[in-house]
């Protein structure tokens, strides 16, 4: 994949709120996701970031080589685990954007 041609690349913004004292316990979820991610063939980007203001609102800023590759992301096994058994026990809000990087 020539990622610097491709202009059909995805963006996602999944933001995390976690459930009062679950924090650190969420992190480490989330912090399993990365390096398996990494590998993906599509997966550009893959970071975690903590709000200063609180602690307890985390954001992924993903970057992928088109939707197709992110959908695959969607449907591994240790994607759905997570949202299937981690995000009830440690996450009180969830929101996912899907966006497109304006290229000149």
């Amino acid at each position: 994949m020539d990622i610097r041609k491709n202009e059909s690349q995805l963006v996602c913004i999944a933001k995390f709120m976690a459930v009062p004292g679950k924090v650190n316990e969420l992190i480490k979820n989330l912090h399993a996701l990365i390096p398996v991610t990494l590998q993906e063939g599509g997966c550009i980007r893959y970071e975690l970031n903590q709000c200063i203001d609180d602690e307890n609102r985390l954001t992924f800023i993903e970057k992928w080589f088109d939707e197709k590759t992110f959908n695959a992301h969607c449907a591994t096994p240790y994607i759905t685990q997570f949202f299937n058994e981690g995000k009830p026990l440690h996450v009180e809000e969830f929101e996912v954007t899907l966006h497109k990087e304006i290229l000149k």
